[in-house]
C-alpha cells in the first residue's frame, strides 16, 4: 500500500532583496513612464506581485530615441577611442562580479531560475562577455586593399547610430549581453525594450553600466508591451538598426513594421527549426535548432 503524500508543503524562500528599480531607464536617469502607467511583474512560484514596474509607451519611445541619437550625434561615446570605450566595459564586467549575488537573486526571483543557474552560469557568463566584448572595442580595424592600377580600396568600419533592440523573457541577461555588449564596444547608443515578464534585472545592470561610466543617454531601457513599446521601436524612422529575439511570429509582425523604415537591416533571432532560403525574400540561416534572419540593405 502506498503511503499518502504529505500535505504539508514547504513555503517558497522569500529571496533577501529590496526591489527599487522599477521605472524606465532615459538619458541616465530613472523616470516614470509619460503615461503615469505601470504594469505588474509576477513571481513565477507563487504568482504574487513582486513589484509594479513603469510601462513605457509610444511617447517614451520617442524620449529615449531622441536622448540616444543627442548621445550618438553630439556626445562623447562615438568619439571616444575604443581603448577609452573597452575599459568602462571592463569597469562594468567587475561590477557584474562585485554584485552577482543581487543581480543572481533578482533574476531569479523574476524568471523562476534556480539559483544555482543564475549565480554559478549566467552571471559569471554574463561578466565574460563583457570582457569579451571589451576585449573587441579596440580591435576592429578597417581594411586597405590593392586595386587594379595606382589605386587601392580602403574599408573603414564605423559606428552605425542608433539601435534598437527587443530580447525575450527566458535568459534576461545574456539576451541583454548578446545585444548591448557588441553595440556599446563599437560606439552606438541603444535603446532597448525588456519583455514584461522580466524586466527588473536589466535596470539593475543598466544602473551598474552608468556607474561604470558610461555616458548618459547612450543606454535607454524601456519596460513594457510589444503591441506598443516595441512596435514604436520596431517602426521608429530615426533608428539605424533593430535587434529582436522573440517568436516566430512576433518576428514576422517586426519585419513587417520595419519595411516601411530607413533601417540597415534587421537582424535577429526566431524559434523555428526549419532553415530555409528564398531568392529575393530574407535570408534565413538555420543554427542549433533556430533560425537567424538578417534583412539586408
Amino acid at each position: 500500500m502506498e503511503e499518502p503524500l504529505p500535505e504539508a508543503i514547504a513555503e517558497p524562500i522569500k529571496p533577501d532583496i529590496s526591489i527599487s528599480l522599477t521605472k524606465l531607464l532615459i538619458d541616465g536617469k530613472f523616470v516614470d513612464a509619460a503615461s503615469g502607467k505601470t504594469f505588474p511583474t509576477i513571481d513565477p512560484r507563487t504568482e504574487e506581485i513582486i513589484a509594479h514596474v513603469a510601462e513605457g509607451d509610444v511617447e517614451d519611445v520617442n524620449r529615449a530615441v531622441k536622448a540616444a541619437r543627442r548621445a550618438f550625434d553630439k556626445g562623447p561615446w562615438p568619439k571616444m577611442t575604443p581603448y577609452e570605450r573597452s575599459k568602462i566595459l571592463l569597469r562594468f564586467a567587475d561590477l557584474i562580479d562585485k554584485h552577482s549575488d543581487e543581480l543572481a537573486t533578482l533574476e531569479s526571483l523574476d524568471s523562476g531560475k534556480t539559483y544555482q543557474q543564475s549565480r554559478y552560469v549566467e552571471i559569471p557568463t554574463m561578466a565574460r562577455l563583457f570582457c569579451y566584448y571589451a576585449g573587441w572595442a579596440d580591435k576592429t580595424h578597417g581594411l586597405t586593399v590593392r586595386a587594379d592600377g595606382p589605386h587601392s580600396v580602403q574599408f573603414l568600419h564605423e559606428p552605425i547610430g542608433v539601435a534598437g533592440q527587443i530580447i525575450p523573457w527566458n535568459f534576461p541577461l545574456l539576451m541583454f549581453s548578446w545585444k548591448v555588449g557588441p553595440a556599446l564596444a563599437c560606439g552606438n547608443t541603444i535603446v532597448l525594450k525588456t519583455v514584461e515578464q522580466t524586466p527588473l534585472s536589466a535596470l539593475l545592470v543598466g544602473k551598474l553600466l552608468h556607474e561604470a561610466g558610461l555616458p548618459e543617454g547612450v543606454l535607454n531601457i524601456i519596460s513594457g508591451y510589444g503591441h506598443t513599446a516595441g512596435a514604436a521601436i520596431s517602426s521608429h524612422l530615426d533608428i539605424d538598426k533593430l535587434a529582436f529575439t522573440g517568436s516566430t511570429e512576433v518576428g514576422k509582425i517586426v519585419s513587417q513594421a520595419t519595411a516601411a523604415t530607413d533601417f540597415g537591416g534587421v537582424r535577429g533571432k526566431k524559434k523555428n527549426k526549419n532553415g530555409f532560403f528564398l531568392e529575393g525574400c530574407t535570408p534565413f540561416y538555420w543554427h542549433g535548432g533556430e533560425s537567424s534572419f538578417e534583412e539586408g540593405d
